[in-house]
């Protein structure tokens, strides 16, 4: 099971973690109005894999059955190592960002205002979202914070999500016969 979780894990963790050096620059550039769309979309198009993984080791390793626990616990190990390394590549994307002179909570933050006030919201509270994003801002900066949120707030969610989907799928009591 290790090596199908780390195989299936590590794609969707490189999908979602390249991601960013696609998508964010082009959003950095323009605007953020899809931003999340486009996140969300690429992590349950890359934690696909947990199906594919879950089903890989049910007809590989386990002869064609699996009970709903255990493709679950494939599903949340692949979930793991994608999220792990969705918080990565989170991580090294920021990291590039600064060396660039380019601060992304900054221009998230700017982003925010600026819809504010398009959208011609009171001064309190355009306010109100500067001071929320200060209080976000303190801890975001904390690293070990941080990756823990990316990792467990964004892209887990979705892991399980879709673990739970694919282990009601994919459980199987009796192996498939060719001819059925």
């Amino acid at each position: 099971m290790k090596r199908i979780v780390l195989i299936y894990g590590c794609i969707a963790g490189l999908i979602m973690g390249g991601m960013f050096f696609i998508s964010m620059p082009m959003m950095m550039n323009g605007n953020m109005n899809n931003g999340q769309l486009i996140g969300y979309a690429t992590m349950v198009i890359a934690l696909s894999t947990i199906f594919i993984g879950t089903k890989t080791y049910r007809d590989r390793v386990l002869g064609g059955t699996i009970k709903f626990g255990r493709a679950f616990l494939v599903g949340l190990y692949i979930s793991l190592v994608a999220s792990f390394l969705y918080a990565t590549g989170w991580e090294i994307f920021l990291a590039s960002q600064k060396m660039s002179g380019t601060d992304f909570m900054d221009f998230y933050v700017k982003c925010q205002v600026d819809q504010l006030e398009k959208s011609g919201a009171s001064a309190e509270k355009i306010a109100r979202v500067k001071t929320q994003a200060g209080a976000v801002y303190g801890w975001y900066n904390n690293l070990p914070l941080r990756f823990l949120f990316t990792m467990l707030a964004e892209s887990l969610p979705v892991g399980l999500i879709v673990s739970l989907i694919s282990a009601a799928i994919l459980k199987r009591k009796t192996p498939k016969t060719l001819g059925a």
